[in-house]
């Protein structure tokens, strides 16, 4: 199930990839924190633009805070449009917000928002998660086999539910209130995880991965 002949919406989401948070746990801006001879932020970014490439994804928006930011992360080539967040200290929710009032401007029938503190995220879960949006026109995400109680990132978020980052706010994400809707959205099961870095032992833990 595509969205439907008529609709003005392509069969395709865009990304929405958010690296315009405030780094509150980590004590300091762990975004550009080298990991692998690269920023944090430049690990999921580049799978999202192989995935664009692919023609997987259709476009992306791209949400950093002020300044050289999108260039000191090395962002700047990644093919996706920059939106600058004006006061990164409002949370997580005013970047969801502002990027999915640039991706109104598109004609994406979905958006995958995902995050740049998760640097082990991979192309084949993407693809997964479009296939089967594609397939049912659900919001859908992904359900980790090594971390099956932490609810997965990214989030694949059909157009139709765009609506409830309203309900958002501070640093609060859609988890909460996909939580108490659980008809809003389906989750599949995928192996492996996607951890998030919040803290410098999660940044020494990644690096302690084989």
């Amino acid at each position: 199930m595509t969205p439907a002949p008529g609709s003005g919406f392509e069969a395709r989401p865009h990304a929405l990839y958010l690296a315009a948070g405030a780094s509150r746990r980590f004590g300091g801006d762990k975004l550009r924190q080298p990991v692998g001879g690269r920023p944090l932020a430049a690990h999921a970014a580049a799978v999202i633009a192989e995935a664009i490439a692919l023609g997987t994804l259709g476009g992306g928006v791209l949400i950093v805070p002020g300044g050289a930011a999108a260039i000191d992360l090395q962002l700047d080539s990644f093919g996706m449009d920059i939106v600058t967040s004006p006061d990164p200290a409002r949370g997580f929710s005013a970047s969801l917000r502002l990027g999915l009032v640039a991706l109104e401007r598109t004609r994406a029938g979905a958006a995958l928002v995902a995050l740049a503190d998760q640097p082990l995220l991979r192309l084949e879960i993407i693809d997964r998660l479009v296939r089967h949006w594609r397939a049912t026109g659900r919001s859908v995400r992904p359900r980790y086999g090594d971390a099956p109680g932490i609810p997965g990132h990214p989030v694949l978020l059909d157009r139709s539910a765009w609506r409830l980052v309203e309900q958002v706010e501070g640093d609060g994400g859609l988890g909460s209130i996909l939580k108490r809707q659980r008809e809003l959205i389906e989750e599949i099961d995928v192996p492996g995880d996607n951890p998030d870095v919040d803290t410098p032992d999660d940044l020494r833990r990644l690096e302690e991965r084989p």
